[in-house]
């Protein structure tokens, strides 16, 4: 059985739900707290113990790469300046040489096309694949469990929350099997199903560990909802050759794709980092009492 050593970031995306912000700048880029979202993601995967950075990027997109990059004129400057704290956290969060790659999607054609374009950095090995726009907050990272659970199954994992289950409709939902490992084998999966027809309220949540196989049938994968190449159908072949399991997370995730799910992050990565949650918390219950929804204060925007 191959270890997971190598990780692949989608970040080709427009960001269109954040424009003007992300006209100039990615999504990917827009900060919580002090660090920007795909830090998190990328903190989240070193976690897990992965060793290889795979970023699928678009145009625009450089900044992503220098993100992850050395800045001598900021690392000498601070050192001059004694900022030695902040030079060290720095270092800390930098990939070492040879860590990163990157590859171009030069052309929107979603989810699974995005993965396609990673195979040769990829090669013939099982993969983590990490959605930037879900960023998760727990003891252990959801990444971490998922590694150790594929080091029980030897298989395909995919991560899942519960949802309510009014709101299956909206999500890719699994169907659940029976209890194995630290998982449970999954039975189906379906895209957005209609109301009513969920096999669970369980959701993926973003987080997948996918054997190289997922490769070639994307390869010939024909176009499903929105017109893109959609993952799900990709998996659904693959579940047909080879068992996917489930790793039930419980800790939080928060879809910054979305500005509520972008505030609420910055709301709750802030209140969880001692330096600054005593003065957040203060300041989040003064708003609360202070300010009236803007229809009646009657703002225009």
């Amino acid at each position: 059985m191959k270890r997971v050593r190598k990780a692949v970031f989608p970040v080709a995306g427009l960001g269109t739900r954040f424009l003007p912000a992300t006209k100039a700048i990615p999504k990917e880029m827009l900060t919580v707290v002090d660090r920007p979202v795909i830090q998190y993601v990328v903190d989240e995967a070193r976690e897990a113990g992965i060793e290889h950075f795979i970023f699928v990027t678009g145009r625009n997109k450089a900044v992503i790469e220098d993100h992850f990059d050395v800045q001598f004129e900021l690392y000498d400057t601070l050192a001059q300046r004694g900022k030695n704290d902040e030079l060290a956290r720095l270092q800390r969060l930098q990939p070492s040489p040879g860590q990163t790659s990157f590859t171009r999607q030069q052309v929107p054609l979603g989810l699974g096309h995005a993965v396609w374009c990673a195979r040769e950095l990829v090669g013939d090995e099982p993969f983590a694949l990490l959605l930037p726009d879900m960023i998760m907050q727990s003891e252990k990272s959801c990444m971490k469990e998922m590694v150790e659970l594929y080091a029980e199954t030897g298989n395909n994992i995919v991560a899942v929350q519960e949802c309510d289950p009014a709101e299956a409709h909206k999500y890719g939902i699994v169907g659940r099997g029976e209890d194995t490992h630290h998982g449970f084998r999954i039975t189906g999966m379906v895209e957005k199903p209609k109301t009513g027809t969920a096999p669970s309220n369980l959701y993926i949540n973003g987080r997948y560990i996918l054997q190289p196989e997922i490769f070639g049938i994307l390869e010939g994968q024909e176009k499903g909802a929105g017109n893109e190449i959609q993952l799900t159908d990709a998996m659904l072949k693959l579940e047909k050759q080879q068992p996917f399991y489930g790793c039930h997370y419980q800790g939080r995730t928060f879809d910054c794709g979305s500005p509520e799910g972008f505030v609420e992050a910055n709301v709750a990565f802030a209140l969880w980092r001692s330096d600054v949650n005593g003065n957040m918390a203060g300041a989040i219950r003064k708003l609360l009492d202070e300010l009236k929804p803007s229809e009646q204060r009657g703002a225009a925007f």
